[in-house]
């Protein structure tokens, strides 16, 4: 029986509780010792639902147990910088729920940390790891479809947050678009210049009343020269709606919804089919497995994690670069947002 890597979770929320569940009885190589959570309840809940053997209630715990060589930092949002900090103190290896922080400052800290330490951080855009969006990536590579013209993403939930986490978000550009932002750079292997947005509350008023919106559309330009354009809501009735397709002078590769069957029923009323996924747990149960998979991979192989940490960076500068062509309704260049 080859090595395994012992992992301990910090946050037992409903992400916490995927990790736990993939790294418990999916990942043969992951053996899942430890939970930290500020909340017992939920920390004793995950260890009983996943045979984890111990529960903590402070994370800096956690950190200090010998046994766990990496951790999975699934906690709020504006708690992930400093984790990152102290885990990579601790010669814990890191896997970080997106985004590494709201704030570039505290990014770069975080960073540096792990870069002085000597650990593996890997960031959670888990869209990379999705089937079909890795055979669109890998048909690009190739040449198949020539060289790429344009990016179409459509990106839509099938119900707002509630409010009170809208607050707290970072907005729109920071909490929903950036991983289509991530999802860009992946599909296309080039980098983003320039962004322009526009935004509207066409959802729900009290999105607009916090400062934020719920409706928006995105143009990229690429360093390559491709053209890019991501659309997003918050709110589409039919289900979670999570498409891509990439134009190019040979051809073009295609993504549609996952649906719970591929049934198509024709009747003299119409032509009828399942709506797409609900929920993103379900659309991209694949997706989380493959990525937990991939962290672990890297550290039982010692290699580079696959997605990094300056690959959680700069989605970030892309939604600050967003939400100021919003602002002041004109493209921004990247290089324009600094810490």
């Amino acid at each position: 029986m080859g090595r395994k890597v012992n992992l301990g979770i910090i946050g037992a929320g409903r992400i916490g509780r995927v990790h736990a569940e993939h790294l418990a009885f999916r990942i043969r190589e992951a053996e899942l010792l430890a939970v930290a959570d500020v909340f017992p309840p939920a920390a004793e809940k995950l260890a009983v639902d996943f045979r984890v053997e111990t529960v903590y209630e402070d994370h800096r715990q956690l950190l200090r147990d010998d046994r766990i060589e990496a951790v999975v930092i699934c906690s709020s949002t504006d708690t992930h910088a400093q984790m990152i900090e102290e885990a990579a103190a601790a010669g814990k290896h890191i896997f970080c729920e997106k985004p590494i922080a709201l704030d570039l400052a505290e990014i770069d800290r975080a960073l540096e940390a792990v870069e002085r330490a000597g650990v593996k951080l890997q960031v959670g855009f888990n869209r990379r790891f999705d089937p079909s969006f890795r055979r669109v990536r890998e048909i690009v590579a190739s040449g198949k479809i020539g060289t790429p013209h344009i990016l179409r993403i459509t990106s839509r939930d099938p119900e707002p947050p509630p409010i009170e986490y809208v607050k707290v978000s970072g907005g729109i550009f920071l909490d929903m678009t950036i991983h289509d932002f991530d999802m860009a750079r992946y599909l296309i292997g080039s980098e983003v210049e320039e962004v322009y947005a526009v935004g509207n509350v066409l959802v729900d008023p009290a999105i607009g009343e916090v400062g934020d919106i719920d409706t928006a559309v995105v143009t990229l330009r690429f360093a390559n020269g491709v053209l890019g354009v991501i659309d997003n809501s918050r709110k589409a009735v039919y289900g979670y709606d999570q498409r891509v397709e990439v134009f190019g002078s040979a051809g073009m590769a295609l993504v549609t919804n996952r649906t719970p069957d591929n049934a198509i029923v024709s009747d003299a009323e119409g032509v009828h089919a399942a709506k797409p996924l609900y929920f993103f747990v379900e659309r991209y149960t694949e997706a989380y497995v493959e990525e937990m998979q991939a962290f672990v991979r890297c550290i039982l192989e010692d290699t580079l994690p696959p997605v990094t940490g300056i690959d959680g960076r700069i989605p970030v500068v892309m939604g600050y670069a967003a939400r100021k062509s919003y602002e002041e309704n004109r493209p921004v260049r990247l290089e324009e947002i600094s810490s």
